[in-house]
């Protein structure tokens, strides 16, 4: 058997997470530098409660998000949403066997699908014993928890990033924890959403009033995150654009590219995936429909052409 095209022998894992208090009681666990399965989660603590806002993709660092959150809070998490259906924000849910899985409702169903189709990936990556679990209560549109004396409001957003986005808000904090429909320094990635959705989720993000705003990679910011995910997301679109004119196709196209402040953003190669989804749109392809499959793996693969070869994974 080949190995994956992904695999990375000489990829060294980065540092363990940690976690830094954003409001009272309202914990943001960051994974620097926030590159592939590299993810931010939140842990929420109030009277002796707490709650998860996403996990990590490996048993180690789920296990190490564990560890902090039982030294925030001794009693274990009663609950844990599951922002989408990517591996990184939901393998490690299997170690919080006490809490709640909650999740939209395609959430579950993709996540199931795909099952742990990321590991084979990237098999150089530890992942350890996983053991699928995803949500057990599922939403469609709005739900409403209650940690402590903290309400916890959920709501699905999208297509954006995904089908199956979902936010938490913490209104008496004014926190946002907005899973990847933002990242902070790290390049977005539509490839299984929509690059219109994008858009009307960050118009929606917006409307919350974050104060602080916790993104699904990359370092906390403010509402200053969604003007720079959107300034992204215009390029990407005059871009998509100009490269239809040309007659290009999706890869020459991110090849030409000048990506300005966003050359420096962790993972440029993302790209070549958004363009492609970006060009099915402009062509036709309504923003809630997938891409073909076979679509999927010409995106993979512009990807390591544009990265000059295999792609980074030190998780």
């Amino acid at each position: 058997m080949h190995p994956s095209p992904l695999a990375r022998p000489t990829d060294t894992p980065a540092p363990a997470g940690r976690a830094v208090e954003i409001a009272d009681g309202v914990h943001a666990y960051l994974q620097t530098p926030g590159g592939w399965c590299l993810n931010n989660a939140g842990i929420i603590v109030s009277r002796g409660q707490s709650a998860l806002f996403d996990t990590a993709a490996t048993e180690t660092r789920a296990r190490a998000l564990r560890d902090t959150a039982l030294r925030l809070n001794p009693a274990p998490p009663r609950t844990v949403v599951t922002s989408h259906f990517h591996g990184d924000h939901a393998f490690g849910n299997f170690v919080f066997p006490e809490a709640l899985v909650i999740g939209h409702e395609r959430t579950r169903t993709e996540l199931t699908a795909a099952g742990l189709h990321l590991t084979g990936m990237w098999p150089h990556v530890d992942w350890g014993d996983i053991q699928l679990a995803p949500p057990t209560v599922t939403f469609r549109e709005r739900l409403t928890l209650h940690v402590g004396d903290l309400r916890v409001e959920l709501e699905h957003i999208g297509p954006a990033h995904t089908s199956n986005d979902t936010v938490l808000w913490l209104p008496e904090r004014r926190v946002l924890f907005t899973g990847d429909l933002t990242m902070n320094g790290v390049t977005p990635f539509f490839l299984m959403g929509s690059l219109a959705g994008s858009f009307a989720a960050l118009d929606r993000l917006r409307g919350y009033g974050a104060r602080t705003v916790v993104p699904g990679h990359g370092p906390v910011g403010g509402p200053e995150v969604f003007d720079a995910v959107e300034g992204y997301l215009r390029l990407v679109q005059s871009l998509a654009e100009q490269g239809l004119r040309a007659g290009w196709t999706a890869p020459q196209a991110a090849r030409r590219a000048d990506l300005g402040p966003y050359a420096r953003h962790v993972d440029p190669e993302r790209l070549c995936a958004n363009l492609l989804r970006a060009y099915a749109e402009l062509e036709g392809l309504p923003a809630d429909a997938p891409l073909p499959d076979a679509d999927k793996h010409a995106a993979l693969d512009a990807m390591i052409a544009f990265n000059g070869g295999t792609l980074c994974c030190r998780a």
